[in-house]
C-alpha cells in the first residue's frame, strides 16, 4: 500500500489508544513513577497531535504522529514501565 487512507489511520488510532489505555492501568516493573508519567505525558501528547492532524485532513503527519506514540508505548514495555503481556498491542515477546 503506497498511501495512509482514513480506514488504515482509524485501525492505528484504536490500536495505539487501546495500547495507552492498557499501559496506563498496568503495574510497572520498576520503581520510577516519575518517568512513567513522563512516558504517559509524551504518548497522550503525540495520540493528541495525531488527531489534531487528522481533524485537518493531514493523515501523513496523524500516522507519524501515532507511529511515535507507539514508539513511547513499546519502548515503556520494554524496559519494565509498563508490566504488560499483550504482544498483539505491544512488542513484548
Amino acid at each position: 500500500m503506497k498511501e495512509i487512507t482514513k480506514e488504515k489511520l482509524e485501525k492505528y488510532f484504536k490500536v495505539t489508544e487501546e495500547a495507552l489505555e492498557l499501559a496506563k492501568v498496568s503495574k510497572e516493573r520498576l520503581n520510577m513513577p516519575e518517568q512513567r508519567a513522563d512516558f504517559v505525558d509524551m504518548i497522550e501528547r503525540y495520540v493528541s497531535d495525531a488527531h489534531h492532524f487528522a481533524s485537518k485532513g493531514d493523515l501523513v503527519n496523524a500516522f507519524a504522529a501515532l507511529n511515535y506514540a507507539h514508539g513511547w508505548l513499546d519502548a515503556g514495555a520494554r524496559i519494565g514501565l509498563f508490566d504488560v503481556q499483550d504482544s498483539r498491542l505491544f512488542t513484548v515477546d
